[in-house]
């Protein structure tokens, strides 16, 4: 371990009923860089984040911080050595203004016997707001921004709560990309690079790529332990892939080598379709066919899938599928036609967390588990326990709370809901593997592929350039709520990233 560490773990271990979430940890953060932190679902990288952050004290082991021996007994502790984080799910109150989520609870004395001084409190918070740049002000309810601006802002909050000590703060970004488009991440870029002149970052993503742009080295974990450490300079992602799943890609990440020709036979067919963010939009995915639809967001691209499933009304033009005109007024309808849909918040929109896995997954098709009027609980262990098998989800039981399950097996159990149904013809997919590790996306890429060899015609909503390039047959953009470009895509003729993004802005 180097001498100059800002924050060291030795030897730390924590457990918990039934699993063993970290083992023997050794890791060290220096000042003034930016370490990367990557594992799948699983690999122990959120409990890592609990123990810096004093929401769990290990079991053995130690934290050293600037060389001396710490207990870490909650997050205000945390924060008054100096760490602090900025959580995946925002923290922000929407109620209140920008500055105040800035300082709440580091109002120090801009605060005097109960009364807010605002004089101070303001020019304070604006402080750590002109820090992450952006042209926030703290008078701006936060309720106005969007997600990405909540993010420097939450980024500010950190700065607050980092400061607290008179050291150089730690600051935690857990997965702080996961929802934001490509010129918000480099916005967000920009941000850790001014950060890491005045702190030490520890950055966590799923996505290989930004760790290998963003972070000065990188820890790999997997099933509680540390598996690597590597600078950019020394690994690719294949090699990072390799460490965090076990196995090399040489099967191929996006499955690129099971890509099958379309059929011939029509699938989907639009024409001239218009609602509140489109307009006059053409195009046809045939049988078999993966279509890609790219986009910034307010492009127009989320609604036409949401139009597409009946979720938000078409004010003109026409839909078939499979030869068959349709008219498309609510979801319900459009599940009778064999159309599925999963929304980009499967967590809000596509998944009851609270209900078991076996609901979540009969709920959009419980005709395909009962005997006439009835629910038959033989047909439905069936159902269930053979889609489990199929998609690999990883759950104790079949009636395992949804909220229990990674993320990579939530979105595996939406999937399967649509997939039980026989008679499916069209799915739509928006940004299907947001948020998943890459070996949970390895795993809908493979069923992408599966589906379509099936004949499925799939009309997929791109997470990302890359992603939308290797899965997809042809390509369309969107810009201001119309159709800019088509790209024909196939293996060894894919087109440049470059001139896919120049019809997106």
């Amino acid at each position: 371990m180097s001498t100059d560490a800002v924050l060291e773990l030795r030897g730390v271990s924590k457990s918990f009923p039934g699993v063993r979430a970290l083992s023997d940890i050794d890791l060290e953060i220096r000042p003034n860089e930016v370490l990367g932190l990557i594992g799948e679902n699983g690999a122990g990288k959120s409990t890592l984040l609990k123990v810096l952050t004093g929401v769990e004290r290990p079991d053995s082991g130690e934290l050293v911080l600037r060389g001396d021996s710490v207990t870490l007994r909650g997050v205000t502790d945390a924060n008054d050595h100096g760490i602090a984080m900025v959580f995946q799910e925002q923290s922000l109150l929407e109620n209140i203004t920008v500055g105040e989520n800035v300082l709440l609870g580091n109002e120090g004395t801009s605060v005097r016997f109960g009364l807010y001084r605002w004089g101070e409190f303001h020019e304070r918070a604006q402080r750590y707001l002109d820090l992450v740049g952006g042209g926030l002000s703290t008078r701006t309810p936060t309720s106005h921004l969007s997600f990405a601006k909540r993010q420097m802002v939450e980024v500010a909050k950190a700065l607050a709560s980092g400061e607290r000590s008179r050291h150089q703060p730690i600051i935690l970004l857990d997965e702080p990309t996961s929802v934001l488009e490509d010129e918000e991440i480099q916005t967000l870029f920009r941000i850790v690079r001014e950060l890491r002149k005045r702190a030490s970052v520890v950055f966590v993503s799923h996505r290989m790529e930004e760790v290998l742009e963003i972070c000065d080295r990188v820890y790999v974990m997997r099933d509680g332990e540390v598996v690597g450490e590597c600078t950019p300079e020394e690994a690719t992602m294949d090699d990072l892939f390799g460490l965090m799943v076990g196995h090399d890609m040489s099967a191929g990440y996006y499955h690129e080598d099971a890509q099958t020709d379309p059929q011939s036979a029509p699938g989907l067919e639009v024409r001239g379709l218009s609602a509140r963010s489109f307009d006059d939009v053409s195009f046809t995915v045939a049988r078999g066919e993966v279509l890609a639809v790219m986009g910034v967001q307010e492009s127009g691209r989320e609604d036409l899938g949401r139009a597409l499933f009946g979720a938000i009304p078409i004010t003109s033009g026409s839909i078939s599928l499979d030869g068959e005109p349709l008219r498309i007024g609510t979801p319900s309808g459009a599940v009778t036609r064999g159309i599925g849909y999963i929304p980009s918040e499967r967590k809000v929109d596509g998944a009851v967390l609270g209900m078991g896995v076996d609901e979540n997954l009969t709920m959009a098709h419980p005709d395909q588990v009962s005997l006439g009027p009835l629910l038959s609980r033989r047909r439905e262990r069936s159902a269930v326990d053979g889609w489990i098998e199929t998609l690999r989800v990883k759950t104790p039981a079949r009636d395992t709370p949804m909220r229990n399950l990674s993320g990579g097996n939530q979105q595996k159990v939406v999937l399967a809901k649509w997939l039980i149904d026989p008679d499916l013809r069209l799915l739509i997919l928006d940004t299907p593997t947001r948020g998943l590790d890459v070996g949970a996306k390895a795993d809908v890429y493979r069923l992408i592929r599966e589906l379509a060899a099936r004949g499925l015609s799939v009309l997929l909503i791109a997470d990302s350039l890359e992603e939308g390039i290797a899965m997809s047959h042809r390509i369309l953009t969107m810009r201001d709520g119309r159709i800019t470009g088509e790209f024909p895509s196939a293996p060894g003729a894919r087109p440049e990233r470059a001139d896919v993004l120049e019809r997106m802005v």
